[in-house]
């Protein structure tokens, strides 16, 4: 492919020459040879592009030698223009070569960073079969705001999936601290409810100097999350809903939400809903982070159940007529399909997502990840 894409300029300048020298006199066609590194600009690099318009301006002055004079003032016109766009070109391609190594190198930044941020969950953990996958919604990104991550303890294994408000590396950086909370209280907090306030206190900015008024301001930042606990040795999984939409349970081709009925306020507002309707105009607000405002709700989870978690980027996900994705109503056409390993069902939600959203860049990133009970 790359050698015809450079056979094309050299074909074009040769045809360009002949045609030219046997053209009438009237007619010139030396301006065509422009073309000629221009279009090499646009797939090589600099030494390339400059060659062709070396090889341009020889074949001009070729055709002023073989119909006239290279002094006349037409083709020394001719001539110098076509010097002087080579050159241009050439400078173009090497900003753009210049760029595209810029772009690698980020990309390279990016997908180190992805993997110590958002490191890929293991296959087997303890009694569970785990996938995972993460869809960024842009093309060239690598990572965003969404997370996950699994931890295994002396009892069980604990799973987070969360949602950060926001794009960019702000709500990389605001990943990272849930994540690095997660994985450092996950072994040390014996309840599900102490693990996800340590998170909360992690994530919750220094309310000190923030007046009750500006209470939404420090709104506008905060984490959706659900955190679970699967024992080892008890079919049932504890779940903390943060505001988080509900994780999907797969179990004998039905489908049933895990609607947690008293859900707790997304991380980073726990301080803020608790403490703003008592607070003063003009006081400080000194957060404090109660367990029992992240009350754990216990769930069936047993022998041959699939469980599903994900952000709102799948079901926000629309296509060109504006319906948004139905997980659960495709993830219960899958299921009569007969058992498939999480690592099937991921791959199968993906194709099906991205083909829900033809022609349309996801709204939002989209993280899922899925969890089978084994024996």
């Amino acid at each position: 492919m790359r050698r015809a894409l450079l056979a094309t300029p050299f074909a074009l300048i040769a045809i360009v020459t002949v045609v030219d020298v046997e053209a009438p006199p009237d007619v010139h066609l030396g301006p065509f040879l422009a073309t000629a590194p221009a279009l090499t600009a646009s797939f090589a690099g600099p030494r390339t592009t400059g060659f062709v318009g070396a090889v341009a301006v020889l074949a001009q002055v070729v055709v002023a030698m073989a119909r006239g004079s290279v002094t006349d003032l037409n083709h020394s016109f001719q001539i110098s223009s076509l010097i002087l766009i080579s050159v241009f070109v050439t400078l173009f391609a090497h900003l753009r070569e210049v760029h595209e190594k810029e772009l690698v190198q980020l990309r390279s930044v990016a997908e180190a960073a992805q993997q110590v941020v958002l490191r890929p969950l293991r296959e087997r953990i303890g009694p569970l079969r785990v996938a995972s996958v993460y869809l960024a919604a842009e093309a060239e990104a690598q990572i965003g705001g969404d997370l996950y991550a699994a931890a295994r303890t002396a009892h069980g294994t604990r799973l987070l999936i969360g949602d950060v408000r926001g794009k960019g590396l702000e709500a990389v950086g605001d990943a990272a601290v849930v994540l690095g909370a997660f994985r450092a209280s996950a072994h040390q907090e014996a309840e599900l409810s102490g693990l996800v306030a340590y998170l909360e206190g992690a994530v919750t900015p220094d309310l000190g100097d923030v007046c009750a008024g500006d209470a939404d301001d420090r709104g506008e930042a905060f984490i959706t999350a659900a955190v679970l606990d699967v024992p080892d040795d008890r079919p049932i999984l504890r779940l903390v809903n943060c505001g988080h939409p509900p994780p999907l349970l797969l179990r004998g081709g039905r489908v049933l939400p895990l609607d947690v009925a008293h859900p707790a306020p997304p991380l980073g507002l726990s301080g803020l809903v608790e403490h703003a309707a008592s607070v003063e105009p003009g006081e400080s607000v000194r957060p404090a982070f109660a367990a029992e405002t992240f009350a754990a709700e216990t769930f069936a989870f047993e022998k041959g159940d699939t469980l599903l978690l994900y952000t709102d980027g799948v079901i926000e996900a629309r296509d060109e007529t504006g319906m948004f994705y139905p997980l659960a109503e495709r993830l219960a056409a899958w299921s009569d399909t007969g058992p498939h390993a999480p690592g099937a069902l991921l791959r199968h939600l993906c194709d099906d997502l991205l083909t829900h959203a033809a022609g349309h860049c996801l709204g939002d990133d989209a993280a899922m990840v899925a969890i089978e009970r084994l024996g």
